[in-house]
């Protein structure tokens, strides 16, 4: 048995990057979120409201389609 440690080693490079990415992405969504419901009980001046909803709902897409393709992935 032999193994192919350039292999192994790319895919815990590749697999610790996208956690990272992610982890990432989530945390800018819930900040989003969060300054969203913090400044006067959700009702933040206008335009920073749905720019506020908006990244977070995108930051939480991106994750979704991540973990999607990572489930395509394996099941595929």
């Amino acid at each position: 048995m032999k193994i192919d440690w350039a292999a192994l080693a790319s895919v815990f490079g590749v697999s610790l990057v996208v956690t990272v990415v992610l982890v990432g992405l989530f945390t800018l969504g819930i900040v989003a979120l969060s300054k969203l419901s913090a400044t006067s009980g959700g009702t933040a001046g206008g335009g920073s409201a749905v720019l506020a909803r908006t990244s977070a709902y995108a930051c939480f897409a991106a994750c979704t389609a991540a973990v999607a393709y990572g489930i395509y992935l394996i099941v595929a």
